[in-house]
């Protein structure tokens, strides 16, 4: 079965080019479209898109507002947040609306399709300059002492160590199986081994140790022999 999308911008050529886009894919429909979040809430109500793919600043209700909104219904879609702007009091201003990814509007197409997939699925996705913000944020205000764990950062197998590499980028489960050549529920053995052996709660404080490691920025590829 299709994903059902719904496309949220307040300019029509926007629209139109995403619209083209996502409907290239038999994997994705769109089922309709806003110009603004006044009418994405009235749109979501009648059509109960899986994914409302929302831009921030609109006329009326802006996308903040209207996730907030949205998130409110019994039953609401994934929102996934496509804008030309990235600061980090957007970012917050999102996620904390409920929105479950920020990108960014010069993505290519194939990211874009990765990250529909990903939060149509419960997952969360961040353009990498997001994914960096958003780290430093945490960095400042999540008392995590990276150098306690150094020692059990080496300690980490070789395959874990890849893993904690690609967290760090913000990769999703579903991408570090393709890239690694693993079993979805491999991947997530990986991670939930990996993060107990840290110490750690989640996948942001594993992204935090990752780049304060000096993991994240290396420019090795993983290697694809797990």
């Amino acid at each position: 079965m299709a994903i059902r999308i719904l496309i949220v911008d307040d300019q029509s050529i926007i629209r139109s080019g995403l619209r083209m886009l996502i409907e290239s894919s038999e994997d994705f429909e769109v089922v309709a479209e806003a110009a603004d979040g006044a009418e994405a809430i009235t749109q979501v109500a009648k059509y109960r898109p899986d994914v409302v793919l929302m831009d921030l600043r609109m006329p009326r209700i802006d996308g903040v507002e209207a996730t907030v909104q949205l998130m409110r219904l019994p039953d609401p879609p994934s929102v996934l947040v496509l804008s030309t702007y990235d600061t980090d009091a957007q970012v917050i201003e999102a996620l904390q609306a409920g929105a479950s990814g920020f990108l960014l509007k010069d993505l290519c197409p194939q990211e874009l399709s990765s990250a529909l997939h990903a939060v149509a699925n419960g997952g969360r996705v961040f353009a990498a300059p997001v994914l960096q913000g958003l780290v430093h944020q945490a960095i400042r205000r999540i008392p995590i002492r990276v150098n306690a764990v150094h020692e059990k950062i080496a300690a980490l197998s070789e395959s874990e160590q890849r893993v904690l590499l690609l967290l760090g980028v913000g990769r999703t489960n579903a991408q570090i199986a393709e890239e690694l050549f693993l079993s979805a529920s491999s991947v997530k053995t990986y991670v939930s081994r990996t993060l107990a052996k840290l110490g750690l709660e989640n996948r942001t404080q594993a992204a935090i140790i990752a780049y304060e490691a000096g993991l994240v920025g290396d420019e090795r590829q993983p290697e694809q022999d797990i």
